[in-house]
């Protein structure tokens, strides 16, 4: 896939005007879902001119995309709190800790949960989900890897990014049917991952002597 190339750093000012529409579009998204968002919405939210976010976001589409980075910013984050590798007995305890700050986040986040869990079909938001996917898997490989010891894994198959794809359509389920994942829900998204996972995991995989 072809990357295109990385926008320079927006100056300080640049970035807090940047940081306030994403705030107003996040707050907009989380009361009243994907359809009722529009640039005129935001810049009433964010006390700015309609041609002021048109300025950083060029449409509703360019802003969601902003806003499912900000958002995958964060999962990125939590699978780089270092782990306690004594804590860890089996492939499963590291699974489950990833998972659940994973929840949290969707959890304390009705922005994220309306962006990535909720039915919109915005093509391009669904798009830079999966971009995005594909490179949550890699840091997930590499975080099971400095722990444990892993076999060979398919090169033409993320297996890490499809089992969190996996999850994530048992949570979106919840949140269609109840608003949120309850937590009959994250237990059966986290044994969804689990199961993928045990396709290519051994039941037991070595533990490294220190990551």
């Amino acid at each position: 896939m072809t990357r295109t190339a990385t926008p320079r750093k927006p100056r300080a000012r640049s970035q807090a005007r940047i940081d306030s529409i994403l705030d107003a579009a996040r707050t907009l998204l989380a009361a009243e879902g994907v359809a009722s968002l529009s640039i005129y919405s935001v810049a009433e939210r964010a006390g700015i001119p309609p041609s002021s976010v048109y300025h950083f976001f060029a449409s509703v589409p360019a802003l969601l995309q902003g806003l499912t980075a900000d958002v995958h910013a964060a999962f990125r984050a939590c699978l780089q709190v270092p782990i306690d590798h004594a804590q860890l007995n089996h492939w499963h305890d590291l699974s489950r800790q990833v998972e659940q700050r994973m929840l949290t986040i969707y959890s304390q986040d009705a922005a994220a949960r309306q962006l990535i869990l909720a039915q919109h079909g915005l093509t391009e938001v669904i798009q830079a989900d999966r971009q995005h996917d594909l490179e949550l898997g890699e840091l997930l490989h590499k975080l099971f890897a400095r722990h444990f010891e892993l076999p060979a894994l398919p090169h033409d198959v993320d297996v890490f990014a499809l089992a969190m794809e996996l999850g994530d359509r048992v949570y979106a389920r919840s949140v269609q049917q109840h608003g949120q994942i309850t937590p009959r829900m994250a237990e059966e998204g986290m044994r969804v991952f689990d199961a993928y996972l045990g396709l290519y995991l051994p039941p037991y995989l070595p533990k490294r002597d220190a990551p």
